[in-house]
C-alpha cells in the first residue's frame, strides 16, 4: 500500500528534478522528516526485511541444519538492527527529496494532509485504488492490442498480404 505512493510520490518528485541548487534549509528538513514519518515510508521497509533476510538463508545455510538453526536465532537481532539502520537511512534519504522539492511551508501542508482523517483515509485506499489502476490499465492496453491488432491485419490483407 505504501509502496505504491511512495513509487508516486518519488515519480513526482523526479519529473520536478531533484536537485535545486540550494541546499535544503534545516526547517525544510525538519518539515520534510515529519512528511516521511506521516507518510510511513519505513513501514514498507519493515515488512520486506524479513523477506530479504530469508531469501539469504538457503544461499547462506546450503542445507545444512546447524547453519539454519544458527541462522534463524540470528534473525531477530538483525531484524532489529537493520530497520533501526536502515529505516534512518531511508527517512534521512526520503526527507532530503522532499526538501530539495518543497518549502517548510508546503511541507508543513503536504504533511497536514497526510495527517488529517482524509489523507489517513487515502493512504489506506491508495493501494487498492493503485491495483485498480493498474488492473484498467491492462483491461485497456489489451482491448487497445486486440483492435490495433483487428485493424493492422486488415489493413495488411489488403494490401495483398497473407496473413
Amino acid at each position: 500500500m505504501y509502496k505504491v505512493l511512495t513509487i508516486i510520490v518519488c515519480a513526482i518528485l523526479f519529473t520536478m528534478g531533484l536537485a535545486r541548487a540550494d541546499d535544503p534549509s534545516p526547517a525544510a528538513m525538519d518539515a520534510a522528516r515529519r512528511l516521511v514519518t506521516t507518510l510511513r515510508v519505513t513501514d514498507q521497509y519493515k515488512v520486506l526485511l524479513p523477506g530479504i533476510l530469508f531469501s539469504l538463508r538457503p544461499v547462506l545455510s546450503q542445507d545444512r541444519p546447524e547453519i539454519e538453526r544458527d541462522f534463524d536465532a540470528a534473525v531477530p537481532a538483525i531484524l532489529e538492527a537493520g530497520q533501526s539502520k536502515y529505516s534512518n537511512s531511508m527517512i534521512e534519504r526520503a526527507a532530503a527529496a522532499y526538501a530539495a522539492n518543497f518549502s517548510a511551508d508546503e511541507l508543513h501542508a503536504i504533511e497536514a494532509f497526510y495527517g488529517s482523517a482524509v489523507g489517513q483515509k487515502y493512504t489506506g485506499k491508495s493501494h487498492e485504488l493503485s491495483e485498480i489502476g493498474r488492473q484498467i490499465g491492462d483491461e485497456i492496453s489489451r482491448e487497445a492490442t486486440d483492435e490495433i491488432k483487428a485493424q493492422m491485419t486488415r489493413l495488411l490483407r489488403d494490401k495483398g498480404h497473407k496473413l
